[in-house]
């Protein structure tokens, strides 16, 4: 189970920065200015993520950067200094390997920055540079800031602040193997990987896999593709993808009622059709069976991301939208990821919004509901093994009421979902008889092979033997 953070908005340790220019804690994000964030700052808060039930942390960049989202690299083999630099990373893996908590980086490998090194060598070389082989040029002199002129080289989206990688080149190529390789021998736990599909080669990633294998065989290696990702899980190249299949369904389903699309469709989600429980179990069972079983049971599924709009907002605030969601997520086939701020009802529209700073000082503004929900359902998983890696069987799929059945080893739970206002009763057959918990309510169930449950309104039962 993940926990996202942006390095920038998460916690400030205040063991750094402490003369430089930053925004106060809590204001309102901008596209450039820094809050001051830290890495330090993180491995203070651990009691906390950990207290989610969580055991995985992905971070945002954290390599050495002029942007306060830090994807445009200067220095893929140095920590940014505003987070503590090399020590504070080592420090924060040793914190969090003690816990039992695995730590993924973003790697940035399809882009760099104006400020990156080889790319300064052009600017300042101009054809005559070392490393013109580096980058796709199509003319000189080069533009990095001058609008008024073409940049004369590709970049990300034509953002001149993202020159694009020639990863045609060898050099380049070993480059970024290298780098790869250098912070797995660190001790890190994998990767994710932004917008991996712009390297449109899959011996690259074919190779990059190999070498971060052959230093760790559990590491994880997850990408950052928004549609169909076939090509890349194959079993040669990721081992998963940030499941945005995942992401929209629930969306929909979930908050049917209260989506703001126009917020959808201002950040990546784009728009959103409602649904009810028969069309969101098709879509689910189909993204189930998008993938071979083992890539699906590796997906990292989120709610939102510091790409997105935030959950709780699109859904105009509702809470119990987002904690149906959560419910849904935690007990669905993968590998549950937590934006962090979510478990605390932190709002937040299109990007830079949806990066908002953690309110640690206003500890009154936090939805500890939505936490103890969290916290209650992340337990449930971490005792049920049908819930963590059992099979997804739709049992009932109709207008509000969702059921569905997690079955490993013999071992079964039993999800029921309700959209609806009012409580809705529902009966199921062909049960495995049992003692059962609910994981919300402490509720035991005798379970029979036929059985009819109630289900609350804008609720649900999430049934486990033994808890």
């Amino acid at each position: 189970m993940f926990y996202q953070i942006f390095p920038d908005r998460f916690a400030r340790s205040g063991r750094q920065n402490l003369n430089l220019h930053l925004q106060d804690w809590g204001a309102p994000p901008t596209l450039h200015d820094y809050m001051g964030g830290d890495l330090w700052g993180v491995i203070e808060r651990l009691d906390h993520i950990q207290s989610l039930g969580i055991n995985a942390l992905y971070f945002c960049p954290v390599f050495q950067s002029a942007s306060n989202h830090r994807y445009h690299t200067h220095d893929y083999f140095k920590v940014d200094p505003m987070l503590g630099g090399d020590e504070a990373l080592r420090s924060l893996i040793d914190a969090a390997h003690a816990r039992g908590m695995k730590v993924v980086l973003d790697g940035v490998f399809n882009h760099a920055s104006r400020g990156f090194f080889q790319f300064n060598d052009l600017l300042e070389q101009g054809e005559h540079s070392a490393y013109r082989d580096w980058f796709h040029v199509s003319a000189w002199p080069l533009f990095p800031y001058e609008h008024q002129h073409p940049a004369n080289y590709e970049a990300w989206w034509g953002n001149r602040a993202l020159p694009k990688f020639n990863t045609d080149d060898r050099s380049v190529r070993e480059f970024l193997w290298s780098v790869a390789e250098y912070w797995m021998r660190w001790g890190i736990d994998g990767w994710r990987l932004d917008v991996p599909n712009e390297i449109n080669d899959d011996s690259f990633w074919q190779e990059f896999r190999r070498r971060v294998k052959a230093i760790n065989p559990e590491a994880y290696i997850v990408g950052e593709i928004w549609g169909d990702a076939q090509r890349w899980l194959g079993g040669d190249q990721f081992d998963a993808v940030m499941n945005y299949n995942f992401t929209r369904p629930c969306l929909a389903y979930f908050g049917a009622q209260t989506l703001d699309n126009a917020m959808n469709e201002a950040s990546g989600t784009g728009y959103v059709s409602p649904m009810d429980a028969a069309a969101f179990a098709g879509r689910m069972s189909e993204v189930t069976r998008m993938y071979d079983s083992e890539v699906v049971q590796a997906q990292l599924n989120l709610l939102d991301s510091h790409d997105t709009a935030r959950f709780l907002s699109v859904v105009s605030g509702d809470v119990s939208a987002l904690t149906l969601a959560t419910t849904f997520q935690m007990t669905y086939v993968g590998a549950p990821s937590v934006y962090y701020g979510d478990e605390i009802g932190l709002a937040g529209g299109p990007d830079p919004d949806c990066r908002r700073a953690f309110p640690w000082s206003e500890p009154q503004t936090w939805n500890r509901e939505i936490m103890h929900h969290l916290q209650m359902l992340t337990a449930a998983r971490h005792h049920s093994k049908a819930l963590r890696r059992g099979s997804f069987d739709v049992l009932h799929a109709e207008g509000e009421l969702l059921a569905y059945r997690r079955e490993c080893g013999g071992e079964c739970a039993y999800v029921l979902l309700n959209t609806g206002q009012q409580a809705s009763d529902i009966a199921l057959d062909n049960l495995a008889a049992g003692q059962y918990r609910d994981a919300l309510s402490g509720r035991s169930y005798g379970v029979g092979q036929q059985q009819r449950f109630s289900v609350p309104g804008r609720g649900a039962l999430v049934l486990v033997q033994g808890l």
